[in-house]
């Protein structure tokens, strides 16, 4: 057995800061369905998983489902907004965020953290700080 030492990858690694904002921009904070349901089908894996603190949510229109009630839920000023970059390597990104309407305390904030395979959103779990 050698000790070689590290290696240092070989692939390039995806932009999580954009993946991980456009999910919030596009998917979660977009009211039209179609347009949420390209976004997600652009920034999603064929079958993801997204972990909520009392659900586990599988598929992408699924997803969209959760996102368009959240939206319905909360009204129509009702925004989630990135905190800082997401930070991320060998598939793997989080990204801090909060949500609320614009001008009062953000009602809740979070982390999404989210498992990136080929480029897309494999799983994702929302951590939430209420």
């Amino acid at each position: 057995m050698s000790d070689a030492g590290p290696t240092t990858a070989t692939a390039t690694e995806p932009d999580y800061d954009h993946l991980l904002r456009s999910n919030l921009q596009r998917v979660f904070n977009e009211r039209d369905p179609a347009r949420r349901a390209a976004a997600i089908a652009e920034l999603y894996a064929e079958e993801p998983v997204m972990y909520e603190p009392d659900a586990i949510i599988h598929g992408r229109a699924a997803i969209a489902d959760v996102a368009g009630a959240l939206l319905t839920r909360f009204g129509g000023d009702f925004r989630f907004v990135p905190e800082g970059s997401a930070l991320g390597h060998h598939g793997m990104a989080s990204l801090r965020w909060q949500a609320g309407t614009a001008g009062t305390a953000p009602t809740v904030t979070g982390i999404d953290t989210a498992e990136i395979v080929d480029g897309r959103i494999a799983r994702l779990w929302v951590l939430l700080a209420l």
